[in-house]
């Protein structure tokens, strides 16, 4: 834009009506994971319409990677909160996951329904190898931005000892980490120092004013006080109890829903890092699902919009249906999905409208970061885990925990995965393109094999 084409006027500010309309589309086209969707909000929000000013917009981002949760959400939350208060705050974040929801239910149930089709399961012989190559790909990617020094490599590389080895549960892994890092921020500040945002500095004066630009202050519902702190945080108790006791008829459903509030503690780094951990309870605990239907699962929530997350929609579809909470499957499956969901996302509202102002106030002191720096390293290795137990499922398909590696070993697999990899960190393809060829590849297997 050039200097003579700056705006000179603020825009003017959105009706509750306007912002929810751009809201529900957001949800419907948020595809390309967390960094896709901060970009397209960037470019809506602080290029387009300036809503928020790019210093501000930065601000959000920065406080909200350093929570549990998926980042993207809690920014549509946050800066819908801060223009519209808590009902704007609201309908960004449902509306930002509610396609999403609909859309993995529906396709839960027809995969339920015809998955055991052979053309249906040759697209997912494709599928599951890409899996494994997205995975992989998520541990460089995050360790390349995580494992700054040796020490951070040393933490993850201590994660993945762990839980591969000596298969300690993830939230064990989580603490120590979160110790490590409290004890070496004091001891070697600089090994623990946090990293920046994702988005670089300067060029918001030349977009012009915003609505919530550098210099305007905080509307009032954004000031943070202790009583309304304490207020907050007794409603989302509330609203999280009586949700629980609603659900308490049901051993399963209450099951999934203790153990879905406790994974939204736990997702610091991001949705794969605590994927380890839905792995760990959904499969291998609860039997919600088998370890090829959670990478199914994780390859469909890659290719639908919202976000990667939203894949507890599909484990808690499948374990509505494996558990029988209802005579009728369908019924079965939309209650175990919508509980999955509303207990993954509540705390993501409830960090934003309660512990918001009180993060952000914190935002840079050692003292705060140091261990989510820590875990964020340690989530690495818990990831390159995952990794190893995606291959191991999908290379040694009739393996089991008896037998590690009982059956034959099928070579097929390992070519698409080194093939997707390749495809995913030297030529940068695009993650829905990569699994769509692969699932092609399926297809095509399935008629020759």
């Amino acid at each position: 834009m050039s200097e003579a084409a700056v705006p000179v006027a603020v825009p003017p500010v959105p009706t509750l009506g306007e912002a929810f309309r751009y809201w529900l589309k957001l949800g419907f086209i948020s595809f390309g994971g967390p960094a896709g969707q901060i970009a397209m909000m960037h470019q809506e929000l602080v290029e387009r319409r300036r809503w928020i000013s790019e210093h501000r917009y930065l601000h959000a981002l920065n406080y909200c990677m350093l929570l549990p949760g998926p980042e993207a959400t809690q920014l549509a939350i946050y800066i819908s909160w801060l223009m519209h208060g808590v009902r704007g705050g609201v309908i960004a974040g449902v509306l930002f996951f509610l396609p999403a929801f609909v859309l993995l239910s529906l396709l839960a149930g027809i995969y339920l329904s015809f998955g055991d089709m052979p053309v249906v399961q040759g697209i997912f012989y494709g599928i599951r190898p890409a899996v494994v190559a997205v995975v992989l790909f998520a541990a460089w990617r995050i360790g390349s931005r995580a494992v700054r020094n040796k020490v951070m490599l040393g933490i993850a590389l201590l994660a993945f000892v762990g839980i591969f080895f000596f298969d300690i549960d993830f939230p064990w892994i989580v603490l120590a980490a979160a110790i490590l890092g409290a004890i070496g921020g004091k001891l070697m500040p600089a090994k623990f120092a946090a990293g920046g945002g994702t988005h670089g500095k300067g060029g918001a004066s030349k977009l012009g004013p915003a609505i919530i630009d550098d210099d305007t202050p905080p509307p009032a519902h954004a000031k943070f006080s202790w009583g309304k702190f304490v207020a907050t945080v007794i409603a989302f108790v509330a609203i999280w109890a009586a949700a629980m006791l609603a659900i308490s008829g049901s051993k399963d459903l209450y099951q999934l829903g203790e153990f879905f509030t406790k994974a939204a503690f736990l997702t610091i780094g991001g949705a794969y890092a605590v994927l380890p951990y839905v792995y760990q309870g959904a499969v291998e605990h609860f039997g919600w699902l088998t370890g090829p239907q959670m990478m199914d699962g994780l390859a469909l929530g890659e290719t639908t919009p919202g976000p990667l997350i939203m894949v507890v929609t599909w484990v808690g579809y499948l374990g509505g249906v494996a558990k029988a909470v209802s005579a009728n499957p369908m019924a079965a499956g939309i209650a175990g999905a919508a509980v999955a969901t509303f207990f993954t996302f509540l705390p993501s509202f409830f960090f934003v409208l309660a512990g918001g102002p009180m993060v952000e106030a914190t935002r840079g002191e050692l003292r705060f970061t140091a261990p989510l720096t820590a875990i964020t390293a340690a989530v690495v290795g818990v990831i390159l885990n995952l990794a190893a137990f995606f291959a191991w499922h999908t290379f040694w398909p009739q393996a089991s925990a008896a037998a590690p590696f009982g059956g034959p070993f099928d070579a097929t697999p390992v070519v698409i995965a080194v093939v997707s990899f390749v495809a995913l960190w030297k030529y940068k393809a695009d993650i829905m393109k990569v699994i769509g060829v692969c699932a092609l590849v399926g297809l095509g297997l399935s008629f020759v094999r």
